[in-house]
């Protein structure tokens, strides 16, 4: 059974393994990364660790029982309550319920944990599957996301009220 682990040190080489399995899946929906990203990888890590510590973000991974990472899933720009949310799973898993069952995890943590009350997410016009997990996860579309918020796409942002549950 996969399991939602905070991010940690240890899970770097799986983490870059993760993203360099699926990165042209991820180009298709997603801005890529670029070459920059995998080639700094460690030291991207650390200051993703380094910012978790602070406690400006909080970073989880979805870990399968042999230790692969299936997913990423992050609680960014922690203020006031609030953050935004980021997400992404490995093509081999998408589309069988993954993400949305794990989305709903992380908005319990995500209120229990970090004392967080509103979550946000923007996802791209394009990115049709990444809409129907956020509304199935109870987020409800509260206005237009542009390129700035999307490396260059137009989209939508979407909230839920973790005293809501779907």
């Amino acid at each position: 059974m996969p399991e939602l682990k905070r991010l940690h040190a240890g899970h770097a080489s799986a983490v870059l393994a993760f993203e360099l399995a699926n990165r042209a899946y991820f180009a298709a929906s997603i801005s890529d990364r670029g070459d920059e990203f995998y080639d700094q990888f460690t030291d991207r890590h650390s200051a993703l660790l380094a910012e978790q510590e602070a406690g400006i973000c909080a970073f989880y991974v979805l870990v399968a029982e042999d230790g692969s990472v299936l997913g990423r899933f992050n609680l960014y720009d922690l203020e006031d309550g609030t953050a935004n949310l980021g997400y992404r799973v490995a093509q081999h898993v998408a589309g069988r319920g993954v993400a949305t069952e794990t989305v709903r995890e992380l908005c319990r943590l995500a209120a229990a944990r970090h004392g967080l009350r509103t979550l946000r997410a923007a996802t791209s016009r394009e990115n049709v599957a990444s809409q129907k997990v956020l509304v199935k996860a109870g987020f409800v579309p509260v206005g237009p996301a542009g390129p700035a918020d999307l490396g260059g796409k137009r989209g939508t942002w979407y909230q839920r009220d973790l005293g809501v549950q779907p």
